[in-house]
């Protein structure tokens, strides 16, 4: 009788430990954007300033365009990396701000206060971070010169991470249009 509930246990355990093992192999937290390697959506967004950014234009240039908002922490912490790396790369790499479900004043007096490392674009209604799928600051996507998405990253940027693509993106000669 003991053998048969032993049998029975290990029988529902050890499928159950399985599924376990292999689940915890992936990190919940790491969700692979469906639209890296895919051209980037378009947008036509205003700074605060009422200047327009339409990203068609901006073709032949990489560009870095990160989702925040002065109540997210991380991207207080990311702040400096992209003021060093629009300064950096001034002239070779564009870098946009979108602003995500913040104010647009509070943004205002925040790059007043600590400096802007580029545009920081309105997105009434949040229909640009709709379209890039943003669930939540920071958010950065790496776009090439062709204006494809080749990286994304979620949470705070390291600064090896903005180096590494920021290097791969200006080491990418631009397609040959024909």
């Amino acid at each position: 009788m003991n053998r048969k509930v032993l049998l029975v246990g290990v029988g529902i355990s050890l499928p159950l430990l399985l599924v376990l093992g292999f689940a915890f192999r992936h990190d919940p937290q790491i969700v692979e954007s469906p639209l890296v390697g895919k051209p980037a959506p378009n947008f036509r967004l205003a700074d605060l300033d009422g200047n327009i950014v339409d990203l068609a234009e901006l073709r032949g240039k990489p560009v870095v365009i990160n989702f925040w908002a002065t109540y997210c922490v991380p991207c207080l912490y990311e702040h400096p990396l992209f003021m060093e790396g629009s300064r950096r790369w001034q002239g070779e790499i564009q870098f946009l701000g979108v602003i995500f479900q913040d104010d647009p004043e509070t943004i205002a007096e925040f790059n007043t206060d600590y400096g802007s490392w580029g545009p920081s674009l309105v997105d009434e209604g949040g229909r640009v971070a709709i379209a890039y799928g943003v669930y939540g600051p920071p958010e950065t996507f790496f776009i090439d010169r062709d204006g494809v998405i080749v990286d994304k990253a979620i949470g705070l940027l390291s600064p090896d991470q903005l180096l590494d693509v920021a290097n791969r993106m200006l080491a990418q000669p631009a397609a040959a249009t024909g």
